[in-house]
């Protein structure tokens, strides 16, 4: 029996656990494949330890943008041939994150916080998110919990860190994953409410939905399915665990994909 979690963050974006604990993990939850998705980023091959009973795949889920629609739409990437292009388009991205983060810091520290750049050198190649400035903040006690009235009143509200950065186009993130040889998914659309673009996103190469999600209600997940049904996608699925840097981040294993994705996915992926 298969049993894939298509959906889970790792130190590489904005999740606790690195990797190795990830899959250590889905070993101890007796799962047979998993797909490491971080936003934005592809992780190294080479970071991912040979491992017998656990089929490990390098994922992404490109942090996307409807703009026509104003909202959300995250779309998650399998079995790419090859990334280079996909690196490249969300370059800028992770450019402006970084930027956005930096502000954050230095506005921190016009409000009296010991916090500057340097405390996060640790993290030399990667990408500063707002978790991190708040697990460093938990860490040194200058404030006292990760999700707290702080961070809802600085990071949230219209506070003075409540400020983000422009997403990548929804259907150009289709496209580049498609271009690499990829499998394109519709990543929690009940979270972010964008069911309705699949059908325009199915022209540009969009593969499957995700069903199996914490966000998706029982609604949701008929409406997914009635989709699918009439587009010809696959129903993936997984937990999106973000371990400590989430607030309510449910584990790893908790969402499955239908066994059907897991085999296509990773089948795709052999043929390469």
């Amino acid at each position: 029996m298969m049993k894939g979690d298509l959906h889970l963050h790792s130190t590489y974006s904005d999740g606790s656990a690195t990797v190795i604990e990830l899959i250590q993990q889905a070993l101890s939850r007796g799962l047979t494949h998993i797909a490491i998705t971080d936003h934005d980023r592809v992780p190294r091959c080479g970071d991912i330890p040979p491992v017998t009973t656990l089929k490990v795949m390098p994922g992404i889920e490109i942090s996307a943008y409807d703009f026509q629609g104003r909202r959300k739409a995250h779309i998650l990437g399998y079995a790419m041939r090859d990334t280079r292009a996909v690196t490249a388009f969300c370059r800028p991205l992770l450019e402006r994150r970084q930027a956005n983060s930096l502000r954050q810091i230095a506005l921190l520290a016009e409000h009296g916080f010991r916090i500057r750049p340097q405390h996060f050198v640790k993290r030399a190649g990667h990408v500063i998110y707002k978790q991190h400035i708040m697990e460093y903040l938990v860490a040194t006690e200058q404030v006292e919990e990760m999700f707290g009235s702080f961070y809802q009143e600085t990071f949230k509200n219209g506070g003075y860190c409540d400020f983000d950065i422009e997403y990548l186009d929804v259907s150009a993130a289709v496209r580049v994953i498609t271009e690499a040889g990829g499998l394109a998914v519709l990543a929690h659309p009940g979270q972010q409410h964008n069911l309705d673009l699949v059908p325009e996103l199915v022209k540009l190469g969009l593969k499957g939905i995700e069903l199996e999600h914490r966000k998706n209600t029982e609604a949701d997940k008929a409406s997914i399915r009635a989709m699918a049904g009439q587009y010809g996608l696959f129903l993936s699925g997984g937990s999106d665990y973000h371990g400590t840097l989430e607030d309510g981040s449910s584990e790893p294993g908790s969402c499955l994909a239908t066994e059907a994705a897991v085999q296509l996915i990773f089948n795709n992926n052999s043929d390469k």
